[in-house]
Parts: structure tokens; sequence; C-alpha cells
């Protein structure tokens, strides 16, 4: 079945090549079809279109196949185009003409547009609630090992006393910040485009400030034609977002397997979350944060992959746009995946409380020296001469009682200003106006 079906049949191989894994993609928007056909019908019989009798009916059946979509089990038949056309197909076989009467007022690319609005936003929540998860996780071992001391690098050579605190905080700073790019994602998807259209409006008297408000959208996507054009822009808006977080996560699981190795010897990976070798039988090695980098580093190349598909199209639908969805679709479940997984063995990673044991972690003091000497009244490039030939000469003693005091500091982490910011952050969401009209619709 195709909703443009007309007098003569396409050709199978057209068919195949045009259709491609639309079916398949098209089962990560069945339930969000739904509830934007539910929002559509409620305003058809506001406007007369739908009668009131039938409305319920329509409803009613909407919400069966909503739950089958819930439970995993809405399928696309094989001769059928995408999942617009099965849901049209379902309630016609159900109530018979009254199915074909959900349609009126928009076409297939307005309706994808919700579709695809509604499943973001959806999956923009739990990339939030997921990247808080990892967040809270950081937060917590920052403030459990803020007092314990380790190197920090420059040009990966010793360079000054960092400290776990610093550590885990300051990936913890990171997504707070990458926090704000996801809301600002959210925030351009939250807005409507039901009633555009195949982008040139209808001359049916619709009420899309009735279908903004049912939807839970924060607005609408007032002119029609940028309804359209916000096809693929909203994808690559919300591609840089996510391949923001995965930069940050990427990095963290880069540090992470290389303080695991023996020569660092900084941190201790739970043993159950490492695999072994086939010959070597003392091998525990760092699988999951060498994936969680290898899926962060994909993902970043995500908002490039969107841009080349889309960036020289002019306005205006074109079936180019049916390939975003192939590579954007399933990288949600892919970062949600990364940022669980990162949560789950941060959570559970041990710390070397002894590192500075090793003489070799000594040159790392020598800045508090120069800065002791200077306090005392040496000038600062006298200081940094005098510490320098002692430490050439291999008469350097260093001073590891350190005294760091300014903010965000390694003695005054502000940790608490941190979580305000990722707080305030995730508040900014307001992710249950959203669940409230969903579930007003689905009563």
């Amino acid at each position: 079945m195709k909703l443009w079906e007309k007098d003569y049949q396409i050709n199978n191989e057209i068919e195949r090549f045009t259709v491609g894994r639309d079916r398949e993609m098209d089962l990560y928007l069945a339930k969000y079809d739904v509830l934007g056909s539910m929002a559509h019908i409620t305003m058809l019989e506001s406007i007369g279109l739908i009668g009131k009798d039938e409305l319920p009916q329509l409803l009613a059946a909407l919400k069966e196949i909503y739950q089958q979509a819930e439970k995993g089990e809405f399928v696309i038949e094989d001769d059928i185009e995408d999942v617009h056309s099965q849901v049209e197909l379902m309630l016609t076989r159900k109530l018979g003409d009254m199915g074909k009467k959900i349609h009126s007022g928009r076409s297939r690319n307005d309706q994808v547009l919700v579709d695809l609005k509604l499943f973001t936003r959806a999956k923009i929540q739990e990339l939030a609630e997921n990247t808080k998860s990892l967040f809270d996780e950081l937060i917590t071992k920052s403030n459990q090992y803020k007092d314990v001391l380790m190197p920090g690098y420059t040009h990966l050579q010793v360079a000054m006393p960092s400290s776990f605190g610093l550590w885990f905080g300051a990936y913890a700073e990171s997504l707070a910040d990458d926090m704000l790019f996801l809301q600002a994602a959210y925030k351009i998807t939250n807005r409507n485009p039901l009633g555009s259209a195949a982008g040139y409006g209808s001359s049916f008297p619709l009420n899309r400030q009735m279908t903004t408000d049912l939807l839970g959208f924060d607005s609408m996507d007032y002119n029609v034609v940028y309804a359209q054009m916000g096809r693929g822009k909203t994808e690559r808006n919300v591609a840089f977002a996510m391949a923001t977080i995965a930069g940050t996560v990427a990095k963290m699981a880069f540090d992470a397997c290389m303080f695991n190795s023996q020569n660092f010897s900084f941190v201790k990976l739970p043993k159950e979350c490492t695999t072994g070798s086939s010959i070597m039988p003392h091998k525990k090695n760092p699988d999951v944060f060498e994936l969680i980098r290898a899926k962060c580093n994909k993902i970043q190349a995500l908002p490039q992959q969107v841009t080349l598909i889309m960036n020289n199209l002019p306005c205006g639908y074109f079936r180019d746009l049916q390939i975003i969805k192939e590579v954007f679709l399933p990288a949600f479940e892919e970062l949600n995946d990364c940022l669980q997984m990162a949560a789950y063995i941060i959570n559970r990673i041990e710390v070397n409380e002894h590192i500075l044991d090793n003489p070799i972690y000594a040159p790392m003091f020598s800045v508090e020296e120069v800065n002791r000497l200077a306090q005392e009244g040496m000038p600062f490039r006298d200081a940094y001469k005098k510490v320098g030939m002692d430490i050439e000469h291999g008469n350097f003693t260093p001073n590891t009682d350190i005294h760091h005091t300014h903010e965000g500091s390694i003695g005054n982490l502000c940790n608490d200003k941190i979580e305000q910011l990722m707080d305030n952050a995730f508040e900014g969401f307001n992710f249950n106006r959203v669940k409230q009209a969903e579930e007003n619709l689905l009563k």
C-alpha cells in the first residue's frame, strides 16, 4: 500500500532502492507517529473534518497501536511503504473509511517531521538523564578522593601536582557545559512543524496552536517553508550536541585506559569489567573504555555525516533527507549505552592513593618550591633558576605538603558550584511539561 498509489505499478527494483532501510528506520518512529496522529485528529474534529462520534473510535484504535509499538510488537508489512502507511492501513482495516480521514490537512513531509521531533526530544531526555547520572558518579568520586594527589601532565611530561578531586571534577564540569549545549538542541527540537504539510501549508483551517499544545511543544515552527527547512537542520544541531558529550566521554575513556596501565597504575578498573587474553594469563584489558572511546569518536563524526547529506539542498523536501535517519536514529542508543557503561565503571573504579611514593614524581613539586622562594622575597626568575639547577644536580627535595586555596584548585574544588551548574542546566529542559502533555493524549 502506498498513500500516493494510482493506476500503475512502480518497478520493483525502483521500489527496493527508494524504500531502502526506511521500514527498519521507521520502527524507531512508530509510537511517535501515533502520538502525532492523535493530536492531529483531535484538532481535525475541532474544525469539523472528523465527526464527534468518530474521534473517540479513532483515538481508541490509535492507543491500541501505540501499545503495540511500546511493546515492540508493531510491524511494518513487507508491501507497506512506511510507518505512516502502516498506521493508516491498520485504522482502515479496523474502522473502514473512517481511518482514511486522518491524513486530511497534512503530508507525509510534516508527518515525518513531527515524528522525528517527538522521537528526538524523547531521546534527548534519555541522554540528559544518562549524562546527569555519569556526572553524579564523577562528582561523588571527586569528593571522595579530593585529597589524593596525582601528577598533572603537559606534553605527556610530569608537570605539576593535580588530584583525583580535580581529575574527576574536570570531567563533571565538562558534562555540565555539554548539558547546556544539549538543552539548546532540545529547545530547537521542541517546536511543532505539524500543519506545514508539504512545506506550503494547507487550505484547511488548521489550528496549529492546538496541536502544539496537545503535543507539549514549546512553540511551533511558524513559517511553513522554514518548518520543512528544519528537516536535517534539527538533526545536525542535535548531532553537534551529541558529539560534544561524546568528546568529553572519549577523552575520559582515554585517560582511564592510560591510568589503568601498569606503567601508570593510577587506577584499577573492576576486574569483572575487564577482559582477558587468549595467551597471556595476567591480562585484564580495559575493553569497555576502549570501545566507549571508539564509539564516542564515531559519534563525533555524526554532525559531518548529516551536514554532507543536506548541505547543498535548496528549500523544500528531497528524498536525500531519508538517508539522515539511517545515521541519526541509531546514534542515540549507542551514546546512551556508552554513558551508562561509563557511569557503571566510574562508580566501581579504585584509586591508587600512594602514587607519590614513587620518586619519579618528585619534580612535579618544583613550581611549589619556586613559588615558596618567591613568597620569601627571592625574585621569581632567580627562584626558578635555583630550583632548576637543584633538579639538574640531584639536590632537589620536594615538599609535598601543598596548600592551594583559589577557586577551582586542589584545595578548593568548587564542586558545589559545578553541581549547581548541572542542576540549572537539567532543570532548564522542563521535561515534565512534555510528559504531562503526552500522558493527557494517552488517557
